[in-house]
């Protein structure tokens, strides 16, 4: 018996216990999602920052003593855009804002250095309706008092400050203002939102603007606007709430499309030129999907305000000018230099001297002491006609041509500034001719004749073109000197000899020990010397003695491959130099090859670009024997080309002939690189720099070898390069047809892209020119354009030609006959 009730006590105590564990088990449960929630706030640093601390507002701060409570941003995110977009927003345009700025997202979101209000019960699926409506809510229960003007902003949208702020404080916000670009929802949506005919919304991507009178109107009744939705869109929503419990709509202005500025284009809005007027004279801009996009677009901004700076600070300089002379001060006073201390005995001028800057505009303020200091005009058309370059006829480059779209921007927005007061407009056509110097000093001078169109729209309409002479000087500001606290060209030159002697060193060590290959610097490309020769033995003489100290005792991993053209009998003298200098030097390759027949400078470059002396990852220097070249001038070749993507075509030095030169060609020193000595050839491109490995490209294949005698071969053999660098990929968006390494294998074609620069240590040294009557009407008219160029300066021909009195006859005859022949 006693073992019976022993038996049903412990059944007993066993159920208790298993009920009570399931009891247990059954809550846990039932708040599984509670406890996950409870972990996740544990394992997240939690933000006990307050309202104000997460803007950075002190309490103190008020509207009626703080010029930084004018405005409250609120711009949407989501957690997923805070490290993107919300960064560059912050980064860029929001530190500038005139009052306060957050970041509202999801519950939970938070972020040490952004001020991210994570909106409770709110998560970031789209359409974010309740994070609209709960980021209205947080202003008012928080802000409403501290702020004359709350914004509701994307992340995606970039606004000016400076604009914004002249903007809301020309506009009164005790009254209730809701500002935007008004819309009624495009054609697919027509009658789908709920408007009645005469309701509107303000679009939000470019951004919203609520007065507080507004907000405090409107905000009370957010709940009871959640609770009535009557469509997906939360700016409509937003307009309809505003529009009930405030009783306005969004401003009705035809403005606000160009003020606040909404751009269709979707992801590729903004990512083009950025030199546009919607962008100059917007607020804001909408939308910037890509964070590089919106650093893109504040770095051009700010570019801008450093335009409008300097010329503010001209103005000041001419203000300070004007009123010196009124006030009677001289204009060697040091009080009139800023920076400067009136005790200073300096009698040199500032760099920010009144007298320089604080001239009015005007073409003659430079004052040329005789005819050599004249400075010359440069004519405008469809081309630059300019007599201080070789070649007078020129394209327009676009440097040139923006700033010529710029300034013609400029005047014509100063034209059109009262246009709507005057009722008319006035809008440029074409630029019909110009001139245009530039003086070092005081800046750019233009003289430009427009044609235009005058159109009137109000009382008696009329359109009307018109000519207008246009006359502006562009003028230089200050200059700013930026300081190193060490030389920078000495450091970085010491840095190349140490590097050049330990390539040198560790070279040389190389060959004689074996040594780990993490211990020997990267190998130079070798460069190959290719050089047509026929005849000309003194010439050539030089050039092996040039090859030898530059290539060879500097030690500059070269290798020489001459192309001898001559009949065996005539080619000795050249073959025992070569053997001579191969003879100086047995670990040098010196190798040649020997051609019969006519010279061909063409057939000649394709032959030793295809022999075995020359490997594919060599770089294939084609070169003049005319031509002297220094260590800088391999450097730069080495620099300049690169396998598979650029060849380099230097711009060479070519002399004059030395008899014309002002010393007369006399002394042991080589003529100084100047307009009297010589000229940087534009348009010769028989110097090239580039790989086996391209040259021998299937759309290249060498050079035109049907081009016997002189010249042509170059220009050839350029079009083929240029073909190649605009060959575009071949990327199809349907490969099902193709093989699947298609686009791979179009990614590594060719693009090779030309790089040209003046050379300095790369010069022609003059020789007389022959042209052969023999040859091609191309190659002969280049012959003899090249032998004019040669002959001497501009000025030197100038001086020639004014020198005899018979050019002025001849000119006056030719003129008298020329108009007899007209008039007939």
């Amino acid at each position: 018996m006693l073992q019976h009730t022993m038996t049903k006590r412990k059944t007993l105590i066993i159920a208790c216990f298993g009920i009570a564990l399931g009891l247990c088990i059954g809550t846990v449960l039932k708040n599984y999602r509670a406890l996950e929630i409870v972990k996740r706030c544990n394992l997240r640093p939690t933000n006990l920052k307050t309202p104000n601390e997460i803007i950075g507002l002190e309490d103190e701060d008020t509207i009626q003593n703080s010029q930084r409570n004018l405005v409250f941003v609120g711009v949407m995110t989501a957690k997923s855009f805070l490290e993107g977009r919300a960064r560059a927003v912050y980064d860029t345009w929001g530190k500038e804002v005139p009052g306060r700025i957050a970041f509202f997202s999801s519950e939970g979101s938070y972020s040490e250095e952004l001020p991210v209000v994570g909106l409770k019960n709110v998560d970031d699926r789209y359409p974010p309706q309740k994070k609209s409506f709960m980021m209205l809510y947080y202003m008012y229960e928080h802000y409403i008092d501290r702020f004359e003007w709350f914004i509701r902003a994307d992340d995606d949208v970039y606004m000016e400050p400076d604009k914004l702020e002249r903007f809301l404080r020309s506009i009164d916000s005790s009254k209730p203002q809701f500002i935007g670009q008004a819309g009624k929802g495009n054609s697919e949506e027509f009658g789908l939102l709920s408007l009645e005919f005469d309701e509107n919304f303000c679009m939000g991507g470019p951004g919203v603007i609520l007065s507080s009178e507004t907000l405090r109107r409107v905000a009370p009744h957010i709940p009871t606007c959640l609770k009535n939705l009557y469509s997906t869109h939360e700016d409509v929503e937003v307009g309809r709430c505003v529009q009930k419990f405030a009783g306005i709509p969004c401003t009705w202005n035809y403005e606000m499309q160009y003020i606040l500025r909404h751009n269709s284009s979707g992801r590729n809005a903004y990512t083009g030129k950025l030199k546009r007027k919607e962008i100059h004279n917007a607020i804001t801009l909408h939308p910037i999907k890509q964070a590089p996009l919106m650093y893109r677009l504040h770095s051009y901004i700010q570019g801008l305000k450093a335009e409008e700076m300097r010329q503010e600070s001209l103005l000041l300089h001419r203000d300070i000018k004007r009123m010196a002379k009124y006030l009677e001060v001289p204009d060697d006073s040091t009080y009139m230099l800023p920076s400067v201390s009136p005790d200073s005995d300096s009698g040199k001028r500032h760099f920010q001297d009144h007298n320089i800057l604080g001239i009015s505009p005007e073409l003659n303020k430079f004052v040329p002491g005789s005819t050599d200091d004249l400075l010359d005009w440069s004519f405008i058309a469809r081309s630059l006609y300019s007599a201080s370059s070789a070649n007078p006829k020129q394209k327009i480059d676009s440097s040139m041509r923006e700033g010529l779209e710029d300034v013609i921007t400029e005047v014509m927005e100063n034209i059109n500034n009262y246009s709507r007061q005057r009722g008319r407009v006035i809008e440029f056509r074409e630029l019909l001719y110009g001139y245009h110097r530039l003086d070092s000093l005081h800046g750019q001078d233009l003289i430009l004749d427009l044609l235009l169109i005058y159109k009137k729209y109000r009382g008696k309409k009329m359109t009307v073109p018109v000519r207008r002479h246009l006359y502006v000087q562009r003028a230089f500001t200050g200059i700013f000197v930026k300081e190193f606290d060490e030389d920078f060209y000495n450091v970085t030159l010491q840095q190349s000899l140490l590097g050049s002697i330990l390539h040198s060193g560790m070279a040389r060590l190389s060959s004689h020990f074996t040594m780990a290959s993490g211990l020997l610097p990267q190998a130079e490309d070798k460069i190959v010397f290719v050089l047509p020769i026929s005849g000309r033995l003194g010439t050539f003489e030089r050039f092996l003695r040039t090859y030898e100290r530059i290539c060879i005792k500097a030690e500059q991993h070269c290798d020489l491959l001459v192309v001898i053209f001559g009949a065996p009998e005539e080619l000795g003298d050249h073959l025992q130099l070569l053997s001579h200098l191969r003879g100086r030097h047995v670990y040098q390759q010196v190798n040649w090859i020997q051609r019969s027949g006519s010279f061909s400078r063409g057939v000649a470059l394709d032959v030793a670009a295809r022999s075995s002396y020359i490997q594919p990852a060599d770089i294939i220097l084609f070169i003049d024997v005319d031509m002297v070249f220094e260590v800088a001038t391999l450097q730069r070749v080495r620099m300049h080309t690169q396998r598979g993507r650029q060849v380099y075509l230097p711009i060479v030095f070519s002399q004059y002939d030395p008899q014309r030169r002002s010393d007369g060609g006399t002394g042991d020193l080589p003529p100084p690189i100047d307009d009297e000595n010589g000229y940087f050839r534009q348009f010769g491109f028989g110097i090239c720099a580039i790989y086996k490995s391209d040259i021998l490209d299937e759309d290249i294949n060498g050079f035109d070898k049907d081009i016997t005698g002189w010249g042509l071969e170059d220009v050839k053999f350029l079009e083929k390069i240029v073909r190649v660098g605009t060959r575009q990929q071949g990327f199809l968006s349907n490969t099902a047809e193709l093989p699947l390494d298609y686009n791979e294998a179009a990614d590594q074609w060719r693009r090779l892209s030309v790089f040209r620069a003046p050379d300095p240590t790369l010069v022609h040294v003059y020789h007389d020119i022959s042209c052969d009557i023999q040859l091609e009407a191309a190659q002969y008219n280049m012959c003899l354009g090249t032998k004019a160029n040669s002959l001497g300066s501009t000025r030197l021909m100038e001086q020639l030609f004014y020198n005899s009195r018979d050019n002025f006859r001849f000119i006056a005859d030719f003129n008298r006959q020329k108009q007899q022949q007209q008039a007939r």
